[in-house]
């Protein structure tokens, strides 16, 4: 079931290959260059290193849909090479230029874009010479309602000027982040799906400023996350993606595709995980006997099994509903994943702590920062209330049409009787 096709298979086994030959071993050399630069934000050169490779390899761009831009794969194809990519989240996905934020911008780009928006940056991104960051979230109202967003867009002549204090934008740290994909309020009195645009703002741009990094449970992350002030920042109307009051559709269209990868990535961590609490359980001794053959450690190992496997078809029917009826029609999978995906891995990875006793809270192993950036995956792209909340209302829909199909039914039996 949901099997994906002999492309996706023989990708699948490029991508493991090239982890094992290339990924974990540049690992350590990563964390030794980071360490020596001194700077949270600095970009280590054997990144550059595995772009390169990964380019080499035929091994880039992989998520993108458009044969034009990537390989072409469906969301069902590219599903597994997100997971196997999310088992080193801090190397993999760049490596192959396959990292968010920049896949969500490039997609919106591919779809929305003008020839200059593309020309200028999506050819860049699509080259991994730049980086990009998405700037949606506020700190003033609850963006988990996308309809709150209050940075102002004003129309002045050709020009628009824009007002206003993002945060959480990811991406906007990295030391080849150049653009900002930005959603704003155009039009405060319009319908309320209909108020917001999105624009295209050079980070270098007068008026947009960098005030800070916001640390996540304490780590400095590379690409960083940051607050902006946008100060009376003038852009040419050129800037708009799509029509004005186009925002909230597009900011739709990109999570759809960016929720597949994050699950798909969360479950991926999950695996690396269950593997290193395997293999500690079965190095540690305690009173006489390893770990691994005490009952409860047992039954995490079996119960992560079972729980992984759970999630990565519940992702891959997504996916394949994706790819089938459209991300519309998918809605409630999409957020299903979104809401179970994250909170099995972060389970996994906290028994995988665990197990691992002082040295799973230590940065000795990827855990502990693993478990720092599944943890903030579940109020990333929609708080799991958010999601569950979507759920819940088409399920209630559900069944009032149900009721409503059999009334009509009955009816129809006692007109005609």
């Amino acid at each position: 079931m949901y099997q994906t096709t002999d492309r996706g298979k023989a990708y699948q086994e490029k991508l493991l290959a090239f982890m094992d030959e290339h990924i974990y071993p540049a690992e350590p050399v990563y964390e030794a260059q980071m360490a020596q630069s001194g700077d949270p934000h600095f970009h280590p050169p054997v990144l550059e290193e595995l772009k390169e490779e990964a380019r080499k390899q035929g091994l880039w761009n992989l998520f993108h849909p458009h044969p034009e831009w990537g390989p072409g794969l469906t969301n069902l194809e590219y599903a597994p090479l997100a997971e196997i990519m999310g088992r080193s989240p801090h190397l993999a996905p760049e490596a192959t230029n396959c990292n968010a934020p920049d896949t969500g911008n490039m997609e919106v780009l591919t779809l929305f874009g003008t020839e200059e928006h593309k020309e200028r940056w999506l050819k860049p991104l699509l080259a991994g010479e730049i980086a990009s960051a998405f700037a949606m979230t506020e700190p003033a109202v609850a963006s988990s309602d996308a309809r709150n967003i209050q940075l102002r867009m004003q129309r002045d002549g050709d020009d628009y000027i824009l007002n206003g204090r993002k945060w959480w934008t990811s991406n906007v740290l990295h030391k080849h982040c150049k653009v900002l994909v930005v959603m704003g309020k155009t039009d405060p009195d319009g319908p309320s799906h209909r108020q917001q645009s999105m624009m295209v703002v050079p980070l270098d741009t007068p008026g947009v400023t960098v005030l800070r990094n916001l640390p996540v449970f304490g780590y400095q992350d590379r690409e960083g996350h940051g607050e902006v002030l946008f100060e009376n920042v003038r852009v040419p109307s050129t800037a708009l993606l799509a029509r004005e009051g186009d925002g909230f559709m597009i900011s739709q269209a990109r999570l759809g595709p960016g929720r597949i990868h994050h699950c798909m990535r969360s479950i991926g961590m999950a695996e690396r995980a269950l593997d290193l609490m395997i293999d500690r359980a079965q190095q540690r001794t305690t009173f006489g006997a390893p770990i691994a053959e005490r009952a409860n450690i047992q039954d995490w190992i079996a119960e992560a099994r079972v729980e992984i496997d759970m999630a990565r078809l519940l992702t891959l029917q997504a996916a394949h509903l994706m790819d089938t009826v459209g991300n519309k029609e998918a809605r409630t999978e999409i957020a299903a994943i979104k809401v179970a995906a994250p909170e099995i891995a972060l389970k996994v990875v906290d028994r995988a702590i665990q197990v691992h006793g002082g040295a799973g809270v230590s940065d000795d192993f990827p855990l502990a920062s693993m478990y720092a950036h599944l943890r903030t995956l579940r109020l990333a792209d929609g708080p799991d209330e958010v999601h569950k909340r979507t759920i819940a209302h088409r399920e209630l829909r559900r069944r009032e049409a149900e009721r409503g199909a059999r009334r009509g039914a009955s009816s129809g039996r006692e007109a005609t009787s």
